[in-house]
């Protein structure tokens, strides 16, 4: 799995943040950039660290399922990115997400709502071992950079447009993390 992959898995994890962001900025009035830069580093530091600890979490039974790895790694990529879609379609009003006001225990619990999945990719990480073509660190850094860009970029186009492609981006996200565990197993197979 190399930096491509890494920033496909990167974008397909970000698109939960991505679509909170919009919500958070929908209710902005003006933009506030304190807010933004706040909200972008609380998604995209949990959307690092979630991956770290899922790895970290793996090396003590990477050996065990060493031999079986691509599996687990495309069941978890797919029951993560059915999950996203199905979520896509669920009910919007229980989200919460669409409060302007930036109160730190909200913002904790959407930034560990929205990295959860991140959590499980951080152990298909670890199954991977020596097919990780880069390190964990820098996998973790790329994932986290990337949700923190989506994330500014979410609250200005929240500000702007609205909740309408919230629905889209999160069946995107999903359908990238299905594609990219077919992948892992085809390559292993090829």
């Amino acid at each position: 799995m190399g930096i491509a992959d890494i920033i496909l898995i990167g974008i397909g994890l970000s698109m939960d943040a991505f679509a909170v962001s919009i919500c958070k900025g929908l209710k902005m009035k003006v933009i506030d950039f304190r807010q933004c830069f706040v909200i972008a580093l609380f998604f995209g530091g949990f959307q690092a660290v979630m991956p770290l600890i899922g790895y970290a979490l793996s090396i003590n039974f990477v050996e065990y399922v060493n031999a079986y790895s691509h599996w687990v790694t495309l069941v978890l990529l797919v029951f993560i990115g059915a999950n996203m879609i199905r979520e896509s379609f669920g009910d919007r009003e229980e989200d919460g997400c669409c409060n302007p006001a930036i109160v730190m225990k909200e913002l904790i619990t959407l930034a560990v709502a929205t990295s959860i999945d991140a959590l499980a990719v951080g152990v298909t990480f670890g199954t991977l071992g020596h097919r990780l073509q880069l390190s964990i660190w820098l996998s973790v850094l790329i994932i986290g950079g990337i949700t923190f860009v989506l994330s500014i970029g979410g609250v200005f186009i929240g500000n702007v447009f609205g909740v309408k492609y919230k629905t889209k981006s999160e069946i995107a996200g999903g359908i990238i993390l299905i594609l990219i565990g077919i992948k892992v197993v085809l390559e292993h197979y090829l």
